[in-house]
């Protein structure tokens, strides 16, 4: 109990003047990442928990399962693609989390309007900076420098709920294979990538509405990357979860590929998504200097893959520096199966908090992303879930009034109902001092 009392008493100054200045406008000057210094405004919302994770590099870590993944990926493509006895895919993954606006938004055609900008989707640094949202951020950057097959692989950031299957940082794969003329078509020189009335000298006259293929493309060219696509995904998917794996194909929309698909799998009586794909948009690919080339792309969830694989029950066992959890991953044969057996099970605490709104808030359009991101920085690790219970507006006196249910449990010993108030009464006074809310 007393350590938890002290990393919250440790915190909670930081968090409160963090979430004074996001929902109440308040100044704040600058905030500090990994030694650096940047210019804070209306747009910062990163808190000092998420910063904590960067650096973490789990999907490197040995023993940890999402490092195990990592590497059967890897090893796929490795043996897959061959280019004069060597690999034909780079793999980068340690790229740094900090990017522009630029590099997730604008350069992967996202529109402005896009929900996925929104500050209670992301997190931001400033206006201009964030932690990437997406291991696509860093496409443009490696397609401007020449690449034509890589994987990127690390960890993403992104405001969510708080579940078993949820957590503000996670890992992700994204992939690009690009092919010219004489490499997509070696044998058969008549065929081409372009459609003969597209002038590549303005890309941006291409169009989406054929939801076969981009306008700029030829159907030709567009079926074989589709099949090739799809063939190689297959096939990691099988090396995954064995020959045997049911699969289907879904028919989705991603702003920087068209045509684009998700991949499910039949997984405990119950389609699940696996990956998206698709055809990158060549927009994209002119943008970052290649215009005599097509392109597939790819971007899958290591924590989804590993849960999924060894039935792990909960997305906060990947930090988890226990022994008795990572010594079932220890020095095992990549291929392994693997079933994750409880080291013990620690029993839930759960304590509703329920609070009026000041005038400047309504039940809609008060963010539950900003009150996750609150309880989970000063409740740490300990924090298993919080849903929103009930929403109320008095027929009286026209007040609103929330009521969220948040879950306790330790993953490593059983909490006591004494140090789970005492963590409940810190969060209770940072939501009144960060919005003015009145604790019912």
């Amino acid at each position: 109990m007393t350590r938890i009392l002290i990393k919250t008493n440790r915190i909670i100054s930081a968090v409160l003047s963090k979430y004074k200045f996001s929902t109440a406008a308040k100044s704040v000057a600058s905030v500090q990442i990994k030694g650096k210094e940047f210019v804070a405004d209306d747009y910062t919302n990163v808190t000092p928990k998420i910063i904590s994770y960067l650096d973490k590099n789990l999907h490197l870590q040995k023993n940890n399962p999402l490092s195990i993944v990592r590497q059967r990926i890897v090893n796929y493509f490795y043996s897959s693609f061959t280019h004069r006895g060597h690999p034909a895919f780079s793999v980068y993954d340690n790229l740094p989390p900090i990017v522009t606006t630029k590099q997730n938004f604008e350069d992967l055609l996202i529109p402005a309007d896009h929900p996925s900008r929104a500050k209670s989707d992301c997190y931001y640094i400033n206006r201009d900076t964030l932690l990437r949202a997406h291991m696509t951020a860093h496409q443009s950057e490696l397609l401007r420098s020449g690449l034509d097959n890589f994987l990127m692989i690390g960890d993403v950031y992104r405001r969510d709920e708080i579940d078993s299957t949820h957590f503000p940082v996670f890992h992700q794969v994204d992939a690009v294979r690009s092919q010219r003329q004489e490499e997509l078509f070696p044998d058969k020189p008549e065929l081409q990538i372009f459609e003969p009335t597209f002038d590549k000298t303005n890309p941006h006259t291409n169009h989406i509405n054929d939801p076969m293929k981009q306008s700029c493309h030829t159907l030709e060219a567009t079926k074989l990357m589709e099949t090739q696509l799809k063939t190689h995904l297959i096939g990691l998917t099988q090396a995954l979860f064995g020959e045997d794996i049911k699969y289907r194909w879904v028919d989705a929309y991603f702003p920087f590929t068209h045509p684009s698909w998700e991949l499910e799998i039949f997984y405990e009586n119950d389609w699940m998504e696996v990956l998206g794909c698709g055809i990158v948009r060549n927009e994209i690919l002119v943008n970052a200097g290649p215009s005599n080339t097509i392109a597939y792309a790819f971007g899958l969830g290591l924590e989804r893959l590993a849960m999924a694989l060894y039935k792990i029950p909960d997305i906060r066992l990947m930090w988890s520096t226990d022994s008795g959890f990572l010594t079932q991953f220890e020095n095992v044969d990549l291929n392994a199966s693997i079933t994750y057996k409880p080291v013990s099970s620690y029993p839930q605490c759960t304590n509703d908090m329920s609070f009026w709104l000041p005038p400047t808030y309504t039940i809609d359009t008060f963010i539950s992303n900003d009150f996750y991101d609150l309880v989970r920085d000063i409740g740490g690790d300990i924090i298993e879930q919080v849903k929103l219970k009930d929403k109320f507006v008095h027929p009286k006196s026209k007040k609103h009034s929330l009521c969220y249910s948040i879950v306790y449990r330790h993953l490593e010993r059983t909490l006591t109902q004494t140090e789970v108030n005492q963590v409940h009464k810190e969060i209770e006074k940072a939501v009144v001092d960060a919005y003015g809310v009145v604790i019912r």
